[in-house]
């Protein structure tokens, strides 16, 4: 199988009169399309909202078009708080999972009127001391021990810091129901990046059935259910697609065989994807700018892990597309680098690739989730210009670059750094 950008070299080169490598380039089309299957998968569901997880990718514009497509916002911070209440979005349209929660960011949240997910048994006392018990919460559940599923892939929430135990999340909601709360709601994430149709299903049950059992020894009839991210893309070429339409059938089916018999068949489904939603539909573009020849082949680009970590700090695959040079042949093997002074700074490491020449343009895939939002300023690199290729082929800025006026200008000692010469 093979990776196709959504961006061709023509466009590129012009891009490259006005806006330099390296850069971040998100599709404007494919986000829609993507959005819109989404909303359609679980349209059975007559309250089903997804709350893109604004962690992911954390840009106002971008935000906006999901938002026309019914989207909330899944926040974890203050400032992404303050990012979803400045774009206009709701109370009912903002999630706010958050853990080791400072008192100011639910004092925010309660005013914004966020719906609150609390992360731990231990916060329904800290909440009502600092910000106060609202009519409508959520409680994320974690059922520890290893969660499996029959292709192999699996993953250990009894390892994770997130959630509620078992007994825990019973006696909280005897607790908050105590406390006033009318309307309540699940949540639970278990595993990350799944790149299988029955993840989505298999969660649902999970959580479907502690719901049940939530409603006969509580008296609490859950109103929403949140089967938060996890959902997962094709980095790797010879992956299949998790098909969001199969996967949306998947959890139908067990709605019906677990919450319909309880009669509970009003129950609205959440979802907050951020690397289904996005991930596919950005790339990061960057130029060969050096090639060395030592013990192995390296080529040497202008974006680094600054610009994408997720190959340096989890040994992540990204795929990697010599622009005008898609049809040649993958016979060299190159470790694909930048220039930070951390010999993880390696976007490939023993990658075939076709032959690449100094200026050729690189794309490196799937950089729409978790690429610029991860970026950092570590030796000093400035974080790159976040570009929208628009659905009439068209270009916008989304995001400038940082200069270098921005890398000191949190300083307090500014008079210091006077005789710094500023770059035009």
């Amino acid at each position: 199988m093979k990776k196709e950008p959504f961006v061709t070299l023509e466009q590129l080169k012009e891009i490259d009169k006005t806006y330099p490598t390296p850069y971040h380039l998100y599709d404007e089309k494919g986000i829609r399309e993507n959005a819109k299957r989404v909303k359609e998968a679980f349209a059975w569901n007559k309250g089903f909202r997804e709350y893109f997880a604004v962690k992911a990718t954390p840009n106002p514009f971008l935000i906006n078009i999901l938002r026309e497509y019914g989207c909330g916002c899944d926040c974890s911070s203050m400032t992404e708080l303050q990012m979803a209440d400045a774009l206009g979005f709701g109370g009912d349209e903002i999630m706010f999972s958050s853990n080791a929660t400072p008192a100011e960011e639910y004092q925010f949240a309660r005013q914004i009127n966020a719906t609150i997910n609390l992360d731990d048994f231990t916060h329904i006392e800290f909440l009502e001391k600092c910000a106060g018990i609202p009519e409508k919460i959520s409680c994320r559940y974690n059922p520890g021990g290893v969660f499996k599923m029959s292709n192999g892939i699996m993953d250990n929430p009894g390892d994770s810091k997130y959630g509620f135990t078992h007994e825990q999340i019973i006696e909280g909601f005897k607790i908050l129901k105590e406390k006033g709360v009318k309307t309540f709601g699940l949540h639970a994430f278990l595993a990350s990046n799944t790149v299988t149709n029955e993840y989505y299903p298999l969660l649902a049950k999970v959580l479907f059935e502690l719901a049940v059992e939530l409603k006969e020894k509580t008296g609490v009839a859950v109103k929403f259910i949140n089967l938060s991210g996890g959902v997962g893309i094709d980095y790797r070429p010879e992956q299949e697609k998790n098909d969001i339409m199969v996967i949306g059938e998947g959890v139908r089916k067990v709605y019906e065989e677990v919450l319909m018999p309880a009669g509970m068949g009003d129950v609205a489904l959440y979802t907050e994807m951020g690397r289904f939603m996005m991930g596919p539909y950005g790339c990061l573009v960057t130029k060969a700018i050096h090639q060395k020849h030592i013990y192995k082949e390296y080529i040497g680009c202008d974006a680094c892990a600054a610009n994408l970590m997720r190959p340096a700090i989890y040994g992540a695959y990204h795929h990697i597309t010599v622009m005008g040079k898609d049809n040649s042949v993958c016979d060299h093997k190159y470790d694909v680098t930048g220039s930070l002074c951390e010999n993880s700074d390696k976007f490939a490491i023993d990658r075939m690739l076709p032959k690449v020449d100094v200026g050729d343009f690189l794309v490196i895939h799937d950089t729409g989730a978790h690429g610029y939002s991860m970026g950092y300023n570590y030796n000093g690199k400035l974080r790159s210009a976040e570009l929208l290729l628009k659905e009439d082929g068209t270009v916008q800025m989304i995001r400038r670059a940082e200069t270098d006026r921005d890398y000191f200008a949190t300083f307090d000692f500014c008079d210091i750094l006077k005789d710094i010469k500023w770059r035009e």
